[in-house]
């Protein structure tokens, strides 16, 4: 059993050409008795220290996007200021939220995403993943505009040192503050394909129906225990609670986190503001977080991860709060875009961890 293990984590680590990535990320959506939207996730994709930056975008800023042979690619001004959680330099990182509510989430979809082939005759409308996900925080303010705009840009893969000159495969999560929301998935030479996320949940591969279809195996999960019953003479009964939760996939392969999260978001408790909504995001990602030795054989593991899970985020579409926590230090982080004045906000990129430590807070003891 354990050779067997030990095989199939030595294929799943050999499919794509980085060493120690985890395409673990996992998302969904809460919605408040007030109406607020609430999208969080986990972010477990990484390549060594990530050195995550919160980017601060400025209204108006003047983009152009990279395509494969260094020319300019599509140009455009930012409609939108936006805030997105940065990582190893680049101008971009897993998710971000603009001053309207407009949430965008990159997730790792290895061996499904395939971008369009480069036309260089086409370069003014090419851009790379990174540069979409800017384009779209940048530019719109609902999943209807995003959807209508879609088809007038080109996503290609642009290589990046960095990355090793990975193809970067991902899809995207797109919500707003009305709770409408879509995934983008570029597949089969750069087809576009969208779906509208079952409550809200996303993780990986393989593509975005094959979870949905896959949900179909576990209908009888449910939060009421398990009844009790009769055997002959003899009664049974469950031994505790959570009895009608079992079933429910534990491990932290993508299919099985994507009916985990689909289960713990339908059964959240009652929510009845954002706040609600924000602290029960956390505890429901709590049961996402990947210790890396869970994932990556004994002798390969990296010294420089402390957890595979390095950051956990949760946007506030509704109140347009954007908040944190990170592998090194669990205490939540905030940025209010209320209170950024995003026309005259210069562009900068914040780190998000200046001491990597967790952060105590000794209890005060009353004297006799």
């Amino acid at each position: 059993m354990r050779r067997a293990l030990t095989l199939s984590l030595t294929v799943a680590l050999t499919l794509y050409p980085i060493a120690h990535v985890a395409d673990a990320c996992t998302g969904l959506t809460l919605r408040a008795g007030d109406g607020s939207v609430v999208v969080a996730r986990t972010n477990e994709w990484a390549l060594g220290d990530m050195d995550l930056k919160i980017g601060v975008f400025p209204r108006a800023h003047r983009y152009v996007a990279l395509t494969p042979d260094g020319k300019p690619g599509h140009r455009w001004e930012g409609r939108f200021g936006f805030v997105s959680m940065t990582a190893y330099g680049q101008p971009y990182g897993p998710d971000g939220m603009n001053e309207v509510g407009l949430s965008v989430g990159m997730y790792y979809l290895p061996g499904y995403a395939e971008y369009a082939p480069y036309d260089p005759a086409r370069a003014s409308d090419t851009m790379s993943v990174g540069d979409l996900m800017q384009w779209m925080l940048s530019s719109f303010e609902s999943v209807q505009e995003v959807r209508a705009n879609l088809e007038k840009v080109r996503v290609c893969n642009v290589e990046d040192p960095r990355f090793g000159g990975a193809p970067l495969p991902f899809h995207w999560k797109v919500t707003d503050p009305s709770g409408a929301s879509i995934v983008l998935e570029y597949v089969r030479g750069g087809t576009l394909t969208t779906f509208e996320p079952v409550l809200g949940v996303i993780t990986n591969a393989p593509t975005y129906d094959w979870h949905v279809t896959n949900l179909k195996n576990y209908l009888k999960i449910l939060p009421e225990a398990a009844p009790t019953i009769d055997v002959g003479e003899r009664r049974f009964g469950p031994l505790g609670a959570g009895s009608g939760m079992i079933g429910l996939p534990g491990d932290f392969s993508p299919a099985s986190r994507f009916v985990r999260a689909a289960a713990l978001t339908a059964s959240a408790r009652p929510l009845a503001t954002a706040k609600d909504a924000i602290d029960e995001s956390f505890r429901i990602l709590d049961s996402f977080n990947l210790p890396l030795g869970a994932i990556v054989a004994a002798g390969e593991l990296p010294t420089d991860i402390v957890s595979a899970t390095q950051i956990t985020s949760a946007s506030d579409l509704s109140n347009r709060v954007y908040l944190f926590h990170t592998q090194w230090n669990r205490r939540v982080r905030s940025i209010d875009l209320k209170a950024i004045d995003f026309t005259t906000v210069p562009l900068q990129f914040i780190p998000v961890d200046r001491e990597r430590a967790q952060d105590v807070a000794p209890l005060p003891v009353a004297p006799r």
